[in-house]
């Protein structure tokens, strides 16, 4: 919601007009001096849209504002020319409308373009979420970034490494929903209040690593002939890519990382197809690529990739794993009722990778239990326990 400054105004003044976090306001404006504001400079007001509103006989600014729970000043702020004194009946008003409800709909095939889509109803109602593309995929699909929060401690999350596991998508972009609104809300997500979580950590997120092979599962191939014959031939013949786990060029993102990746090459296919071709060299592919670089440049302290299935958290490589790990793994498990699984025989992984050149807590979560792709009916159990593990990775 934008508003327009008046002398004397601040950020502090319209954090307590509209009853939001001082920071959230301030994040929301990065454009601004919050010490110099000018008038008639936009500003934006998180959390809030607009509604029109005719004036009805009997109405008064205080009467509507009691209506709409926030102090006339807030009626003021968004209709500069009203009489504080006399409402005329049938004069249109704009009222600010606090947002209560998600906006995300998870419980749906979750495609590329509703995540995009998604993104840009969050932006508008949340400014201070930061969209930034970290690279694109082999059809040239930006891979958004999230960011929210600019505290010291550096989180990262990510989802859809794997085509058929695309519901971690739909998960992850619910909890980033169900997170925006505790904070424009004031309010707390299973009791704990939110607000210090975004001034202690910067949780940046990265909800479909691999768009192209959601799309994909979900919506079938693409319409380019060649590309098509391809992966109709690398799935034996079959249009049902309901199975399929890699990105375009048929290769397996999370089997892309220099962390023995030759093991892992040593004992999967050697061509593309659906699942495990790691490729002909670490890091082939654009959208690995763009993960590590995005892991290079932001220098996490922890991250957790989310997968299924299997209800099981995986945190260790080769013995690398700092000794804080096992404490974090072990508080993701009592809140999930996941079993912690220290290490199995796989390489190449982005945890792996991260836990091998970092020496920091790195996690592959498997959501949720069945066969991929998951169905949409489980969505509100993982998502329970998910949410445990996502808020725990913040305040540990």
């Amino acid at each position: 919601m934008e508003i327009f400054v008046r002398p004397g105004d601040s950020f502090w003044y319209y954090s307590q007009v509209f009853n939001l976090p001082y920071q959230v306001i301030i994040d929301s404006n990065r454009n601004l001096n919050a010490q110099e504001l000018i008038p008639n400079q936009p500003v934006q007001i998180p959390g809030y849209v607009t509604s029109p509103y005719t004036v009805q006989r009997g109405d008064t600014v205080w009467s509507i504002a009691q209506r709409i729970n926030l102090p006339m000043d807030a009626i003021f702020l968004l209709n500069s020319g009203i009489s504080p004194y006399a409402l005329q009946v049938g004069t249109q008003l704009l009222l600010p409308v606090r947002i209560t409800w998600r906006v995300v709909n998870g419980k749906q095939n979750y495609d590329y373009s509703m995540m995009v889509q998604d993104i840009r109803t969050l932006q508008a109602i949340y400014p201070f979420l930061v969209n930034e593309s970290i690279g694109n995929s082999v059809l040239n699909k930006e891979i958004p970034g999230l960011t929210i929060g600019k505290g010291q401690k550096r989180v990262h999350y990510n989802a859809s490494f794997h085509a058929n596991e695309w519901i971690t998508t739909a998960i992850v972009m619910t909890f980033l929903n169900d997170y925006l609104l505790s904070l424009t809300n004031n309010g707390s997500i299973r009791g704990l209040y939110t607000l210090p979580l975004y001034n202690q950590t910067s949780l940046n997120i990265v909800p479909m690593v691999n768009p192209d092979g959601v799309d994909l599962v979900l919506n079938g191939p693409p319409e380019n002939e060649t590309i098509r014959n391809n992966l109709i031939e690398w799935n034996k013949g079959s249009t049902d890519f309901s199975d399929w786990k890699a990105n375009i060029n048929g290769v397996d993102l999370n089997d892309q990382f220099p962390a023995e990746w030759e093991l892992e090459r040593e004992r999967n296919p050697k061509t593309p197809g659906p699942r495990d071709y790691g490729g002909e060299s670490p890091l082939s592919e654009p959208e690995s690529i763009a993960m590590a670089e995005l892991t290079v440049e932001r220098d996490f302290a922890r991250v957790l990739a989310f997968h299924t299935q299997g209800q099981v958290i995986f945190w260790g490589f080769m013995g690398l794993e700092p000794p804080e790990t096992e404490q974090l793994v072990n508080e993701f498990a009592r809140v999930s009722g996941y079993k912690p699984v220290q290490t199995i025989e796989s390489y190449a992984g982005y945890k792996d990778w991260f836990i091998q050149d970092w020496r920091r807590p790195g996690f592959t979560v498997e959501l949720g239990l069945g066969t991929n792709p998951l169905p949409i009916s489980q969505f509100d159990e993982i998502y329970e326990e998910a949410l445990g593990i996502f808020l725990s990775a913040l305040y540990m």
